[in-house]
């Protein structure tokens, strides 16, 4: 049984200016947003022996009275915040980072008050020296003040049941989550694996680091995570969002929606 959640936030064009504008495609025209690209943004939830796992955290979109829409989605899936034990970080772009933390008032609050933020050294070292205006150093400020930030370098374990990597590619400190419980194999490759595309077309994106690694990495997660039966989780997907592979007659893989299969 898959224990994983999407916790969509929503569709998104992007501009040169990089800002993320809400789309919604029934009434929001592509043509009207030239030269922008078009994402979705889906944090992912898993339950696993240990607690529940936060995979990346969105913008940090609130309502109008500031809760987040995070915690919103949380609840939705029948889980509550306060019960997150981790928040895996791929990395700290604002798309990625924004639901780290909470403002009411002015005021930062940590988002999950319960959980280690697992982060890379030197993600964390370059998201405060200017090099991009991806990251909001604002949020890191409370994050750095909760007392509740694990930085980790390299590649390594968290627990039995969760482990890390450094992979570089998207940011030159990205890293990449294998989470293996209830007898699965979750893989969440944040933007260097952000949609299932990118598998069988693979190509060397202009707005990664290093492009040429970050598209070599998608070929082997693949290779290794096929055969294996991982469940891919697809941060930036517009189809599927958690998938799997499945063994066509010829022997080569096909990609599946494993939140159908239950």
């Amino acid at each position: 049984m898959v224990q994983a959640y999407s916790l969509y936030e929503g569709s998104f064009s992007v501009d040169k200016s990089r800002k993320f504008v809400p789309f919604d495609p029934s009434i929001d025209a592509p043509q009207d947003r030239p030269g922008a690209m078009f994402i979705d943004v889906h944090p992912f939830l898993i339950q696993t022996d240990a607690g529940l796992v936060l995979c990346d955290t969105g913008l940090g979109y609130t309502d109008v009275s500031g809760v987040l829409q995070l915690h919103h989605n949380i609840r939705k899936a029948g889980f509550r915040p306060e019960d997150v034990k981790y928040v895996l970080m791929s990395h700290l772009h604002k798309d990625h980072a924004g639901g780290m933390v909470t403002f009411e008032n002015g005021t930062g609050r940590i988002a999950f008050p319960e959980a280690e933020y697992i982060i890379q050294r030197g993600e964390w070292e370059d998201a405060y020296s200017g090099i991009s205006s991806s990251y909001r150093t604002e949020i890191f400020d409370v994050i750095q003040r909760s007392g509740n930030l694990i930085l980790v370098e390299g590649e390594g374990k968290i627990n039995d049941e969760i482990s890390y990597a450094l992979n570089g590619g998207h940011t030159e400190h990205h890293q990449a989550f294998h989470i293996r419980t209830g007898g699965q194999h979750y893989f969440f490759g944040g933007d260097v694996l952000p949609e299932p595309e990118e598998i069988f077309h693979n190509y060397v994106a202009k707005y990664d680091f290093d492009g040429r690694r970050s598209k070599a990495l998608r070929q082997e997660y693949w290779a290794e995570g096929a055969p294996a039966g991982w469940i891919f989780l697809f941060y930036h997907s517009k189809n599927i969002t958690i998938g799997r592979s499945q063994l066509r007659e010829d022997g080569t893989y096909r990609l599946i929606d494993a939140s159908l299969q239950e």
